[in-house]
């Protein structure tokens, strides 16, 4: 493993273009701009409703409390991907139920989850003994390490998105707008927003081992915030957030050949400069209007 890891960080140390190309012939390349692509389009869809219905601190909250599903993994000798899949995906149920059965604020109780889940995930880490590779990966994110598995969850999962979200796509909008109205018009509010939460808790533990668990919601919330301050039509919202997400990602793998950084915030550090050249035409256009 450590071999692979040295023979890849020398690979990525490219001066010209003429290595770029050949890098790019590489499977594990491949491999991650098959997979930059696939979770950007994931990202920009669920970001969407995520952006819109103010769900940033609970993606935020699904992503950090992760951490004690790597330790877990980890501990216990078996892959993360395979521990953070079923403990995101139950964590973001149990925040939901928490939620709804409660008169707490929703930020109060994803702020208690969340630092109970934190407070448990270091005092696992802190039980690891040796090599922590594995961890340090997954807590910062190495899109160059996923494998044909993780590309097949992810595809997974970016189909059952599509699916629940475009085929109830008039009731997601009415339920995203007002939730009063659409449980009134016979929207199963409660059967929707759990499925929602599914989605996303998935979409954040298979995102995870590309960009990190520090900065997986960043991921979700960037692409489609940069796509909302463009337009306000929600057909041209989903398609910009899905372009930048992908579009960004890909920059983001090549960033991170060019330089010889981390993967993950390379990816992250151009979907914020792609938001900050946006932000400042929007502002510039504004003024000149």
């Amino acid at each position: 493993m450590n071999l692979l890891i040295d023979i890849q960080s020398n690979l990525l140390a490219i001066t010209n273009s003429h290595d770029l190309v050949e890098l790019l012939g590489f499977p594990f390349m491949q491999r991650a701009i098959i997979g930059a692509i696939l979770m950007g389009i994931l990202g920009g869809v669920l970001g969407c409703f995520v952006t819109l219905r103010q769900l940033s601190f609970f993606s935020h909250a699904v992503g950090h409390a992760a951490l004690v599903g790597v330790a877990l993994g980890v501990l216990l000798n078996i892959n993360p991907t395979w521990m953070l899949l079923p403990f995101t995906l139950i964590f973001g149920v149990i925040v939901l139920y928490l939620i709804d059965k409660t008169d707490l604020a929703s930020d109060s109780i994803l702020s208690i989850v969340l630092s109970g889940a934190l407070a448990i995930g270091v005092i696992l880490t802190s039980m690891i003994k040796g090599y922590r590779g594995n961890l340090m990966a997954v807590l910062f994110g190495d899109i160059l390490a996923i494998d044909a598995i993780d590309l097949i969850l992810t595809l997974l999962v970016l189909v059952g998105s599509g699916i629940f979200l475009l085929s109830t796509l008039r009731a997601q909008i009415l339920l995203t707008l007002n939730p009063d109205v659409a449980q009134v018009q016979g929207v199963p509010v409660k059967l929707y927003r759990y499925g929602f939460v599914i989605l996303l808790s998935l979409a954040v533990a298979v995102a995870i081992k590309a960009v990190g668990v520090l900065l997986v919601n960043a991921f979700l919330v960037i692409p489609s915030a940069t796509a909302k301050m463009v337009t306000h039509q929600f057909s041209w919202f989903l398609l910009m957030s899905v372009l930048v997400g992908s579009s960004s990602s890909i920059a983001g793998i090549m960033v991170s050949g060019v330089f010889n950084v981390a993967s993950g915030p390379s990816i992250v550090l151009v979907q914020f400069l792609v938001f900050v050249v946006v932000f400042s035409w929007v502002k510039l256009g504004i003024k000149a209007a």
